[in-house]
C-alpha cells in the first residue's frame, strides 16, 4: 500500500510540476487586448474601452505615427501633401486604453496570452487581432536597392510616396511602368488609381504624345469586380494605357533601367520592360509573427468565420481588417462594415448575453479616381462579388 501510495504521490508531483511549468506567467493582463493600432483596431478599443472604462482594454501598436494610408496615393499624384496623411498615435488613441508601444512576437492562445518584444507575457480573457498586412519588398529582387531613386518609386512605402510626384513631375517621356502584384494587397484600387492620375499629370507637363504609359497586372482583369472592370477598362481604352495582364514583377535591374516580369500566360516565360518610370505595388502577405501562429489558417492569415469574425477555433479570439482570413477586399471601407459586426458580437459575450450574432456581408468600397475631377465609386459585396450599383462623378472645374 505504501509503495503505491508513493508511486500515486510521485506521479502527483510530475503532474503538478509540468501543469505549473507550462503556465505562462503573466506580467499584465487585461479584458480585451487589441493586437493593432490601425483604423479597425483603434475603432474596436475606442467602442469596448468606452464600455468597459479605464484599465480593461489594451492596445498594442508599436508605431508613435498613425498613417491614414489611404491618402498616400493622392500625395504620390501630387493632389495632398504627405503631412496631411498622418497623427501623432497618441491623438489618436482611445483615452480609456492602454497604449503599450511594443509589439508582439508570439501568440499562446492555448493559454490566452501573448508575449512582446520585451519579453513580457500579456494576458486576456478577450483577443481582438487587427494587425494589418506585411509589405514583403524582398520578394522582388533588386527592388529594395532602387527605391526612391532614378525613378523607381511606390506609394506603399513611406518615404518612396513622398518621392512619387517628383519623379512624375520630372519625367520627360519614355516608358512609364506601373505593376499590380499576383498576391492579395491593401486598398487593391491604389496601383490602379495612380496609373490613371499619372497619366494625367503627363498630359499637364506637355510629355504625353512621347510617353508609353504600361500597366502590368498580376491578376486577370483591372479591377475584381467584372461590372467595375468593364468601365474602368473602357476609360483605359480611351486614355491609351496599355495592360499587360497575369504579368508579374520578380526583378528591378536597376543599372539598366530594366523590369523583368513573369508571363504567368505563358508558363511564366520571363519578359523584360524598359523603364525611364516605374511605380510598383509590391506583393504582400500576412505578418510573420501571425503566420508562424496557432491562430493562423493554411494560408498565414487569422482563421476566422467569414460572417461573424470570430476565430474558427478560439472562441475567445476575433480578427478584422487586412490580416483576417475575410474573403473580401482589404479596405478601409470593408473595416468599417467589419468592425460594426465584430463589437456586436464581442460586447455581447462581454455582457453574458445570449443574442443573434451579428453578420458581415462581404461589403466593400473602393472610390476609384481617375483623375483630378473625375471617379467611380465601387460599392460591392467580396463574397458574392455582386455590385452595389456603379456612380460616376465628373467635377467641373
Amino acid at each position: 500500500m505504501f509503495a503505491v501510495r508513493n508511486q500515486l504521490c510521485s506521479i502527483s508531483k510530475r503532474a503538478f510540476a509540468t501543469v505549473t511549468s507550462t503556465s505562462p506567467k503573466v506580467d499584465q493582463k487585461f479584458r480585451v487586448v487589441v493586437v493593432g493600432g490601425g483604423p479597425g483596431g483603434l475603432s474596436v478599443s475606442s467602442t469596448i474601452s468606452n464600455l468597459l472604462g479605464k484599465n480593461q482594454v489594451a492596445v498594442i501598436e508599436p508605431s508613435n505615427k498613425h498613417y491614414y494610408q489611404p491618402l498616400w496615393t493622392y500625395v504620390g499624384s501630387g493632389l495632398k501633401d504627405f503631412n496631411e496623411s498622418f497623427k501623432p498615435m497618441a491623438e489618436v488613441m482611445p483615452t480609456n486604453a492602454e497604449w503599450i508601444q511594443d509589439k508582439v512576437t508570439t501568440f499562446d492562445p492555448e493559454n490566452n496570452t501573448l508575449r512582446l518584444a520585451d519579453g513580457q507575457t500579456v494576458g486576456y480573457d478577450y483577443l481582438v487581432v487587427a494587425a494589418g498586412i506585411q509589405v514583403n519588398w524582398d520578394n522582388i529582387k533588386g527592388l529594395k536597392e532602387a527605391l526612391g531613386k532614378d525613378g523607381v518609386t511606390s506609394n506603399y512605402d513611406i518615404d518612396s510616396v513622398q518621392k512619387t510626384y517628383k519623379f512624375l513631375q520630372e519625367f520627360k517621356g519614355g516608358n512609364a511602368l506601373f505593376t499590380f502584384p499576383t498576391t492579395p494587397l491593401k486598398c487593391p484600387g491604389a496601383p490602379t488609381k495612380i496609373t490613371f492620375l499619372a497619366e494625367e499629370v503627363f498630359r499637364l507637363t506637355g510629355v504625353r504624345d512621347k510617353t508609353n504609359v504600361i500597366y502590368n497586372h498580376g491578376g486577370t482583369q483591372i479591377f475584381g469586380i467584372e461590372y467595375f472592370a468593364h468601365a474602368i477598362e473602357k476609360l483605359a481604352d480611351e486614355r491609351g494605357i496599355k495592360r499587360n495582364f497575369l504579368h508579374e514583377l520578380v526583378e528591378i535591374n536597376a543599372d539598366n533601367h530594366q523590369a523583368i516580369f513573369k508571363d504567368n500566360s505563358k508558363n511564366g516565360e520571363l519578359k523584360t520592360f524598359e523603364y525611364d518610370f516605374i511605380h510598383v505595388a509590391p506583393p504582400q502577405g500576412p505578418p510573420d509573427f501571425i503566420k508562424e501562429s496557432k491562430l493562423a489558417d493554411a494560408n498565414g492569415w487569422v482563421d476566422v468565420n467569414k460572417d461573424t469574425l470570430r476565430h474558427n477555433k478560439y472562441n475567445n479570439v476575433f480578427a478584422l481588417g487586412d490580416c483576417s482570413s475575410l474573403p473580401t477586399s482589404k479596405t478601409a471601407a470593408a473595416i468599417t462594415g467589419e468592425s460594426g459586426v465584430l463589437k456586436h458580437n464581442l460586447i455581447a459575450d462581454l455582457q453574458g448575453k445570449k443574442v443573434e450574432q451579428a453578420v458581415y456581408d462581404g461589403y466593400s468600397s473602393c472610390p476609384m479616381i481617375l483623375s483630378r475631377d473625375r471617379l467611380i465609386l465601387t460599392e460591392y459585396s467580396g463574397y458574392t462579388n455582386y455590385s452595389v450599383y456603379l456612380l460616376e462623378w465628373i467635377v467641373d472645374r
